[in-house]
């Protein structure tokens, strides 16, 4: 295995569990509260800006270690605005 390979795979995990635990806090409490939206915003555009870029350089671990982490993103995104959302609803029938 090489040195790029070895660092390749490194970057596909540490972008896979990067934002696991926020994903995975969010869908234990039900609650994004103590969640940026600017911090998910940033991850998303970072993200999508690495994988143009390693398209562009064709550097494959690059793309996969950032759709990976581009999906967690996803998710707490998706997370986030239901959950808010579900505040809301709650505040606004109270």
């Amino acid at each position: 295995m090489s040195i790029e390979s070895i660092f390749g795979f490194i970057a596909l995990i540490t972008s896979f569990i990067g934002l696991l635990p926020q994903v995975y806090k969010a869908f234990k409490t039900r609650s994004t509260s103590d969640i940026s939206m600017i911090m998910i915003i940033n991850y998303l555009i970072c993200s999508f800006a690495w994988i143009v870029y390693g398209l562009y350089i064709h550097a494959s671990f690059v793309v996969v270690s950032n759709i990976v982490g581009l999906a967690t993103a996803l998710i707490l995104l998706l997370q986030k605005n239901y959950y808010d959302r579900q505040v809301t609803l709650e505040i606004n029938h109270a």
